[in-house]
């Protein structure tokens, strides 16, 4: 009777385990292994590196401790050897410090060779563009410094070109993520980050703080729309002629707490980038406010 409970506890188990797994596809959470970009594709490649390294430890390991349970558990004719007095095996001792210093160093370097591969984008045909991202309590901002155009809650950029995100905050630190176009990179007052990316097809790609902001943190989601080149500047030329100028008392009206809707702005106060950083506490000599888009201070 015992072993048919056990049997029917663990196929409800196993049921409530593949459910929890199919029906988590139904949100973002794995946009993450479905690159859509150079970035993410890199650093999928060490996710899937990494995963494969951690495997090589953890299967070893449990398929070791079920050995043992197994062959030392405490039965009348058991066989194995009953050493009370051992204390030190040097093999031993060279296995499970070896292999983890190994899987370290393998781990470290990959590492180490992807984030200075990813400081700069590859050099390519395609002129790259730089965009300006100011996190507010609980909304994204973005400023254009080429095409002099700004959108709240959404970017649109031109597919198969890198662009330069230019990141600070004038609120708390938030961290600014595509999952499926790269890894994430912070917000903070007062500092102007920086972090490329690029989408390689056309596409709307889910964006998202990744850090937590008080109450309003789980709407301060954005849309990222990749538009083939002619489409982007399209879109560019008819914000200018039919969307509102963005105010200085807009920007103060738009940077209280609050919740907002996509907005389009056809201009936006000269400067305000600069302005939000050094109000923050930014230097004005700061190298991120260079508009070439693609320079990197190490």
């Amino acid at each position: 009777m015992r072993k048919r409970d056990w049997f029917h506890r663990g196929k409800w188990m196993l049921m409530a385990a593949m459910a929890t797994l199919l029906l988590a596809g139904c949100d973002n959470r794995y946009l993450v292994l479905n690159p859509k970009g150079p970035v993410a594709e890199t650093e999928y490649r060490l996710i899937v590196l990494s995963a494969v390294l951690c495997a090589a430890v953890v299967i070893p390991v449990l398929a070791l401790l079920a050995f043992i349970i197994y062959r030392y558990r405490d039965k009348p004719d058991n066989k194995a050897p009953y050493k009370p007095d051992w204390a030190h095996s040097t093999t031993l001792e060279v296995v499970w410090w070896g292999i983890p210093i190994v899987i370290i160093a393998i781990l470290g370097y990959f590492t180490a060779r992807t984030t200075f591969a990813l400081v700069k984008p590859p050099v390519t045909d395609a002129t790259p563009i730089t965009i300006q991202v100011t996190s507010l309590d609980w909304k994204w901002l973005f400023t254009y410094p080429d095409q002099k155009v700004a959108t709240v809650n959404y970017v649109e950029i031109p597919a198969g070109v890198p662009v330069q995100f230019v990141l600070t905050s004038d609120a708390p630190m938030n961290s600014f993520w595509v999952p499926q176009l790269g890894g994430q990179e912070y917000t903070m007052p007062g500092m102007a980050m920086r972090l490329w990316l690029q989408a390689d097809h056309p596409g709307e790609y889910f964006g998202q703080g990744a850090n937590f902001t008080g109450k309003g943190f789980a709407h301060m989601q954005f849309k990222v729309i990749a538009k083939p080149q002619a489409e982007f500047e399209a879109w560019a030329q008819n914000v200018r002629k039919t969307a509102p100028a963005m105010t200085k008392e807009d920007y103060t009206a738009l940077a209280k707490p609050g919740l907002s809707e996509t907005r389009t702005y056809s201009s936006y106060p000269e400067g305000l980038f600069e302005e939000i950083v050094k109000k923050n506490g930014g230097q004005e000599h700061d190298h991120s406010m260079n508009h070439d888009g693609m320079t990197h201070t190490p």
